[in-house]
Parts: structure tokens; C-alpha cells; sequence
């Protein structure tokens, strides 16, 4: 892919700081040195892309530590060309970065990539971009540069030269930035400003994520000593103290942020427990308060999973380099400000569906606060001796791909608040829906049995009626307050976020005493907690989400219709030739008699032949057999869509031809169906009926409704509904009229076991007004417990028909219940008596299996005769072992 966009003159800091600084620079570099034979050039090209050259060298820094370096440029050029620093994320190494790497040398840039002290093959401490060791070390890699021959120079030592990188390497762009005056431009990415505030959050010790910074780093013995001893302490009290606030302080680029002045790109993540979208905000202002020019993209993924849209990032990122290493101005950096907003998931592959709402400005966390009342009375709760259990908001670092937040944000929930440890306040249902983008604030009065109280406070979205409870991005904010012994007034900000409440829906206020992630205290303590004012709520009304294309479909849908139309019109004039109905079969739903059909252009091969069966009134029917049985086929003539070649249907005694009149009694579910997304499920519905022609008041909506359950979902977008929902608002489609007769093929495809239920639930409730279910499925444990009769094919033909008691209890397996376990002993004379293959003990009694000489009469006899205490005796086989032995195993 070609990352090359047009390029802007570069913006540059004022020229007085700069050059003063710069004069010192130069001299620095008799502290670097390349290892003698440690270069070797490496070709990576590959037939549609320009090879690029890479080369790697250990670099030896201040004290003897060896970094592990990887160069890339794009082939040989006598031209100059700015350069990239690309630092990795914490627990990494220069291999993560290599991918990126050949990108921006492909545009055109010089691109130095190097494992951080402690990391990869690189010797040295750990030292948590230490000024006096990592961030010393970004400064001899960037003497390193300027004495390359290919790389553009500002003058003597001083090279044109961005840094970017991502959590730890995007907090070295930032460190680098304000201790080196020759980096030019940064893109830090899903990283922190002040390393104390993220991992002590108003005091308290965010524990769990502590312990990841540890492990993924090795140990404590990979850390400087006076990094280490700082864990050790705050691990064993659960409370960081002033020195351990200083040390991380001293290592954040907050300490030196008042020297950033060069453009910088900030990529938060919303999926992220660990760097929150405040400590950007923080960083944001701070920056642009020098001067400098800043934009800020909030990405859907962050360091608890989810998509970090790396191809959109690197390309902004190439873009930023552009217009401020290149001085391209015509490069397009994007807005001040843009977030990616979940709306849905993608039926065809499961994907979130993402867009992007932007500002010309960056409105902060605070823009258009809106008041939203809350109410209950005052609360009193626990904090529990040892603070265990714990509540449970996010699982940090466990959100793998799809991460916790992106469910949170598809209205799925993992929190879990125990009660007697929280309170909670809550406002009434929504009348309008609402845009949350950025921190809610409240205050709440803390009064407390102890001094200290630690409270975690969250917000969160309920459905109408409780149904459903979610926290938005899986976020809480924790916070201690001292001296609540007399009580207290606290502020509440909570966590930075964007995400949309619907209208009928509640934001519930919570303030619970103990979290997974963090350390609370482990003394027992009663909190009380009331009320001090209203909800505040930022809505930044000046971001507008981008519009979403329509698909391609929605141009010919129209067209289509026309079609569908003027087919329905032709078939219809041939309907006076239809025969008669048969008054016999009034009352059966379905008839067939002889049914065949060929393959096209054959003669003797046939998709379905001679199938005859009968559908009674009440009846969910099975429609089994393996690929190639001839299901589809059966069901594409039955409903009309394609002419039998042999035999009869009849519905309710009518004879099925297309466009026939009682196919108006027929609803069916075939290969799913499609829908508006930017219309509401109520409105998709309402559409399809009013194209039927028939009257409004034939559709029976709210019944059809009720029985498929989709509640107040309805009244959403289709774009932002679960594969389930969407295969139930179809389901709902086809029952439209309420048909007497409804036919769903593979109405489970797709769903996960609880959405697979609640098919069931539905398909039983439909048949149990008198109303037939032909269901056609490969799911042979869910036709078992949804359908009262089968039909089984296999190559076109039927194998057997019937109730499907009937059909599986037609086994040589036989279930002996005796109401508790049987002693092993005994289970053991059961399987060598005469006429037994074997015998299993189950949780209230036998499953013996007999041979072809065995009976079940003798069975009993011998049962009797060991003293086993026989409470009942029956066939038992599962659906699946009479179907592969129907079918002789041809599936």
C-alpha cells in the first residue's frame, strides 16, 4: 500500500529556544559507539512494493549498555530525507516496530528502530524511560543520525527527525521531545503523561495492572534496585506513599512537559484501564498550551484489546510526518479531534462496525455538560474484611482482540457489583437519547468508620425495565478520601468516555467498595454515602459522527422490488388455471404426495424424489439429513419458488403453484434477510408489510412481536444489532400475519448457545397456538428438544417419518433409573450378564446396551435378581445415533 499523501512546509519552534539549546548537542555525540562488525545490510522487498534496506548494529550507550538497532531506508539515494525514531511498547523489542518501520521508509523516511534497555537483546536496567538512561539514550541515537549520509540535516548535527511509538515507546516521543530540542515532530500512541497518576489513581494502587508492568518486564530483578524497592513497598502496604508519587512523577513526561513544543499527534485508546482518554486530555492541553500544534484521535482498541486500527493510525501518523518532517502542506493530517465510535456488529463476518465522529477543535472532557438528576436516599455499605470478594469492572489486559470495552460498547456487560458493597443512585428513563464524550462529574458526601475510605464510582447505562446493565468501556474511577471519619464532600470525575445512551434507558450512579484491579483497604469499615447534586454530563455537541455510506444493495432494493412486482403481477394472471383445493385437506397445513425433482438437464437424476409426508396442526417438524439430502430443494418447492417435476403440495388443501393465493398463509425464513441498517426494527418491519399491499391491521405486529421477543430493541437502528438479534427481528419478519404455516431454514446459523435458546423459546411459542413450524437444521441436539416430529432424508428420499420419541426411543439402548448411583461391583455384574454389550453407571442409575439376543423383559429379571432397586426402565438414543443409523453414514 502507498502511504505517500502530498506535503506542507513544516512547522517549526521559535528559533531563539531552539538554537541556544541545539549548540550542546553536537558535542554529545563522542558518547556513542557502533560495535566494529556489528553492521550487516539486509534487502526486504518483495515483486509490487520498492525494496528496503535494513541493517542492524549494537550501539553501546552511556555505561556499556548495548542496544540492539535495526535501520531502514528505502534503496540506495542520493537524496537526504528526514528521519524516524520508532520505539516499541512495554515487554517488546525492535522486532514489533518492523512492519511500520518499512512503511515510513517506503514514504521516504530514514527509520531507526532499537530495543529499550532491558528489552529484546539489549543489555542494561530497566529503568521506566529513565532521563539519565533511556531518554539519554533516544538522544545518542538521534548523534547516530545526524551522521548519516542519507539523512536531512537542519545544520551540523542537528537532523530532521520525528519520533513515535506506542504506551512505553510513545512516552519516550514524548520525553525525547522536551530533552532534546532537535526532534522536530512526535506521535505518541496509547500512552501516559504522568506515570504516578496511572498507576495511582487518586491514591489508590491499581494493583493488577502493576503486577502485568512486572511480569511483562521480567521481574524485579530486570528493574533498576530503587524501582523495585518501590514496588515491593506499595505492593505490601496496598498504598503508594509520597516517595513512590515522586519517583514515577519524576519519570513522566508531565515533569517536562512545559518543554514540548514541537507537533504532536496524540492516539488514545477508549478500550484502555490502564492509559485513560485523561491522561491524553492532560497531555493535550499541556502542549498546546507552549504553542505547538496538536490533534487528538481517540482509536476504538487500547491496552485492554480491541481494534486499534493500525493501518488508519500509521497512515495519520505518515500523514503528520509529512507536513512536519517534509514540510508538505498539502498533507492531510485529519481533525483536530476524531474518536471511533462502535455501532453494531457486521452480520457477514462478526467485526464491530466502526465510524468516526470529529471537531475542528478539540473539545476537552468537559464540553456541553448537561445536568442529569439522580436519586436515592442516603446508603450505607461494607467494605469486607481483606476486601474480598471484589467487584469486578475490567479484566486488565484480557480483553484480547475484541476487548472489553468494544463489548461493553455492543451492549454487553461483565461488571459485577456484590450487593452490601455498594451503593447506587439513579436518574429517571431517558427522554432523548444521549452522546456521553468525556468525564461525568458528581458529588456525593463519603462519611466512613475509619479514616481512610476508598470508594470506585462508575457509571452505568441500564436498559428499560434493568433488562440489561452496562459499563461503558468496562471503566471506574477509583478514589481515597481522607479523614471521612467526619464526612466529607467529594467531586467525583468520572472516567473519559464516548458512548451513546438510548432513550427509555437509566444511568445509574455506583459507588462500590472493593475492585478486582485495585488495592483496597483490608480493614473492615462501613461506608455512608448521600447525594450532593446532579449528574453532569459532557456532550461536546460540536462532534458529528461521519455519515455511513449506504451499500450498494440499498440503490437496487428498488429496482428489485419493481421486479418482484411485475412477477407477482404475471404470476397472478396465470392463477385461474390453478385446481381446485381438495376439501379433505382443509385443515392440514401441509400434504405432500410423490414429490420429485431433477437435476437440470438430466433425466434419471433426481434432487428429491418420490417424498411423501404429512404436517398436522400444533406440529414443529424436523426437516433432517445430511448435504445433498435434498432439504432446500424440498423447501424452495414448497414455497413456490421452483415447479416440481413429479407429484403434489398441498396447503390446506390447496395446490402450491407460484404466486398461489394460500401462500398469503405462509411465512418463511430462508438464507436470511435483509434489512435497512439506518432504519429502526419496528420501521424494516412496517416497510416489508406496507410492500406486501395488504392492510396495515393484517399484520398483527404486536403479536408477531411478542412472541419473538426483541423488546425495546426495536426501536434501535438494525445497524447496531447483534447476529441474534438480527436473525429474530427475520424470524419476526416471517411471522408477519401471523401464517399458519412457518418455514425457517438454519434459523439458529450463526448464534451462540443463549441466543440458540431463546430460538427455541420462540419457535415453541409460535406452534403452541395451533400455528405448524417446519424447521430445517443441522443442530441435531436443538431439533431433538425444539421439534415434536421429524422427517428424515437422505439422497432425495424420505428414510423415515414420525414423532420423535418415536424415532429416537427405537434403540438397543436402554436407560434403568434406580434413583441413586449403583456401586461399581454391581455395574460390573450388570455388563457380563447374558444379552449385555455394556453397562454405564449415570448420576441415577444404569445405561446398559443390549446385543441382538438381549431383551429388556430379561434385562429386568436379572436386575431383580441382583438386588438392584429398578425404579423404571425405557429406551434411550440420542437424535444423533438414529439419525446416523437412518441414514447408514452418509452425512
Amino acid at each position: 500500500m502507498d502511504l505517500r499523501l502530498p506535503r506542507p512546509r513544516r512547522w517549526r519552534p521559535a528559533a531563539g529556544t531552539t538554537a541556544r539549546a541545539r549548540g550542546r548537542w553536537p558535542a554529545a555525540a563522542a558518547a556513542l559507539v557502533v560495535l566494529a562488525g556489528a553492521g550487516t545490510w539486509t534487502a526486504v522487498a518483495s515483486d509490487d512494493t520498492p525494496p528496503v534496506h535494513r541493517t542492524d548494529r549494537v550501539m553501546t550507550m552511556a555505561g556499556g549498555v548495548r542496544l540492539d538497532t535495526s535501520y531502514f531506508t528505502e534503496g540506495p539515494s542520493s537524496r537526504r530525507r528526514p528521519a524516524v525514531l520508532l520505539a516499541h511498547g512495554f515487554g517488546g523489542s525492535k522486532a514489533d516496530v518492523r512492519d511500520e518501520a518499512e512503511k515510513l521508509a517506503r514514504d521516504g523516511y530514514a527509520v531507526l528502530t532499537w530495543s529499550a534497555r532491558g528489552f529484546g537483546r539489549s543489555t542494561g536496567k530497566i529503568g521506566l524511560n529513565d532521563p539519565k538512561a533511556e531518554v539519554a539514550d533516544v538522544s545518542r541515537l538521534v548523534d547516530w543520525l545526524a551522521r548519516r549520509p542519507e539523512v536531512r540535516l537542519d545544520k551540523g548535527g542537528d537532523p530532521r527527525v520525528g519520533v513515535a511509538g506506542a504506551s512505553y515507546g510513545g512516552a519516550i516521543s514524548l520525553l525525547a521531545a522536551a530533552n532534546d530540542p532537535r526532534v522536530d515532530a512526535v506521535a505518541p500512541s496509547i500512552t501516559y503523561w504522568n506515570l504516578a497518576d496511572a498507576l495511582f489513581p487518586n491514591g489508590v494502587f491499581k494493583k493488577l495492572w502493576a503486577g502485568v508492568f512486572l511480569n511483562s518486564g521480567g521481574g524485579c530483578a530486570a528493574f533498576e534496585p530503587e524501582l523495585c524497592a518501590m514496588y515491593d513497598r506499595v505492593a505490601e502496604s496496598g498504598r503508594p506513599d509520597a516517595a513512590a508519587v515522586k519517583l514515577l512523577q519524576e519519570r513522566s513526561p508531565s515533569a517536562v512537559g512545559d518543554r514540548i513544543k514541537v507537533p504532536t499527534l496524540i492516539t488514545q485508546g477508549q478500550s484502555d484501564s490502564l492509559f485513560t482518554l485523561g491522561q491524553a486530555d492532560a497531555m493535550a492541553k499541556a502542549i498546546k498550551a507552549n504553542g505547538a500544534p496538536v490533534d487528538v484521535d481517540w482509536i476504538a482498541g487500547g491496552h485492554d484489546g480491541g481494534d486499534l486500527e493500525a493501518d488508519r493510525v500509521t497512515s495519520r501518523v505518515v500523514a503528520w510526518f509529512d507536513r512536519y518532517l517534509k514540510g508538505d502542506r498539502s498533507a492531510a493530517t485529519g481533525p483536530a479531534f476524531r474518536v471511533t465510535r462502535t455501532g453494531g456488529v457486521d452480520s457477514t463476518d462478526g467485526a464491530a462496525l466502526l465510524r468516526g465522529a470529529s471537531s475542528d477543535t478539540y473539545p476537552g472532557l468537559d464540553a456541553g455538560r448537561r445536568a442529569v438528576a439522580l436519586t436515592g436516599r442516603e446508603q450505607r455499605f461494607e467494605n469486607p474484611a481483606g476486601a474480598s470478594p471484589p467487584s469486578v469492572s475490567a479484566l486488565p489486559g484480557l480483553g484480547g482482540s475484541g476487548g472489553l470495552s468494544q463489548l461493553s460498547s455492543l451492549g454487553i456487560g461483565i461488571s459485577l457489583d456484590f450487593p452490601g458493597q455498594y451503593a447506587r443512585f439513579e436518574s429517571a428513563p431517558l427522554r432523548d437519547d444521549l452522546r456521553i464524550t468525556g468525564s461525568p462529574t458528581v458529588t456525593v458526601h463519603v462519611r466512613s468508620t475509619t479514616d481512610d475510605a476508598v470508594l470506585f464510582a462508575k457509571v452505568y447505562d441500564v436498559g428499560p425495565g434493568g433488562s440489561r446493565q452496562v459499563l461503558p468501556s468496562q471503566l471506574v474511577t477509583p478514589v481515597r478520601v481522607e479523614g471521612a471519619r467526619n464526612g466529607r464532600d467529594v467531586t467525583l470525575t468520572l472516567p473519559a468516555i464516548d458512548h451513546a445512551v438510548q432513550k427509555g434507558h437509566r444511568l445509574r450512579l455506583a459507588l462500590s467498595s472493593t475492585d478486582l484491579g485495585y488495592a483496597s483497604p483490608a480493614a473492615p469499615a462501613t461506608y455512608t454515602v448521600s447525594l450532593e447534586s446532579a449528574l453532569q454530563v459532557p456532550t461536546a455537541p460540536a462532534v458529528r459522527t461521519a455519515a455511513a455510506p449506504l451499500p450498494s444493495w440499498v440503490w437496487w432494493l428498488p429496482l428489485a422490488g419493481v421486479l418482484a412486482a411485475l412477477a407477482l403481477l404475471l404470476t397472478g394472471r396465470r392463477r385461474t388455471g390453478a385446481p381446485a383445493p381438495d376439501p379433505g385437506l382443509a385443515d392440514v397445513p401441509l400434504q405432500i404426495t410423490g414429490l420429485g425433482k431433477r437435476y437440470a438437464g438430466s433425466a434419471d437424476r433426481y434432487a428429491v424424489r418420490d417424498l411423501s409426508f404429512r404436517v398436522e396442526k400444533g406440529q414443529v417438524l424436523g426437516l433432517l439429513g445430511p448435504n445433498g439430502a435434498g432439504k432446500t430443494t424440498t423447501l424452495r418447492m414448497l414455497m413456490g419458488l421452483i415447479k416440481p417435476d413429479d407429484g403434489e403440495i398441498h396447503v390446506f388443501g390447496h395446490a402450491i403453484r407460484p404466486g398461489a393465493p394460500v401462500l398469503s398463509r405462509v411465512g418463511a425464513f430462508v438464507e436470511g434477510a435483509g434489512f435497512l441498517p439506518h432504519l429502526s426494527g419496528r420501521e424494516n418491519l412496517e416497510l416489508y408489510w406496507r410492500a406486501t399491499g395488504r392492510p396495515a391491521e393484517d399484520a398483527h405486529m404486536e403479536e408477531a412481536l411478542e412472541i419473538a421477543g426483541l423488546g425495546d430493541a426495536l426501536a434501535r437502528a438494525v445497524r447496531t444489532y447483534s447476529q441474534g438479534m438480527r436473525q429474530r427481528l427475520a424470524i419476526a419478519q416471517a411471522m408477519l400475519g401471523l401464517p399458519d404455516l412457518l418455514i425457517l431454514d438454519e434459523p439458529t446459523n450463526g448464534l451462540d448457545p443463549p441466543q440458540i435458546r431463546e430460538m427455541r423459546e420462540v419457535m415453541i411459542r409460535y406452534a403452541a397456538a395451533g400455528r405448524t413450524v417446519i424447521v430445517s437444521s443441522h443442530l441435531l441436539a436443538e431439533v431433538e428438544q425444539t421439534c415434536t416430529h421429524l422427517v428424515v432424508m437422505d439422497r432425495g428420499r424420505l428414510v423415515q417419518a414420525g414423532p420423535v420419541s418415536e424415532i429416537i426411543g427405537s434403540g438397543d439402548t436402554l436407560l434403568v433409573g434406580t434413583g441413586a448411583p449403583v456401586e461399581a461391583p454391581v455395574v460390573e455384574k450388570v455388563g457380563a450378564l447374558p444379552g449385555v454389550l455394556s453397562a454405564v453407571a449415570t448420576e441415577d442409575g444404569l445405561l446398559v446396551r443390549l446385543d441382538t439376543g438381549g431383551s429388556a423383559q430379561r434385562l429386568v429379571v436379572e436386575l431383580v435378581r441382583l438386588e438392584v432397586p429398578v425404579a423404571s426402565v425405557g429406551p434411550h438414543r440420542r437424535l444423533e445415533d438414529a439419525f446416523l443409523t437412518l441414514i447408514g453414514g452418509s452425512a
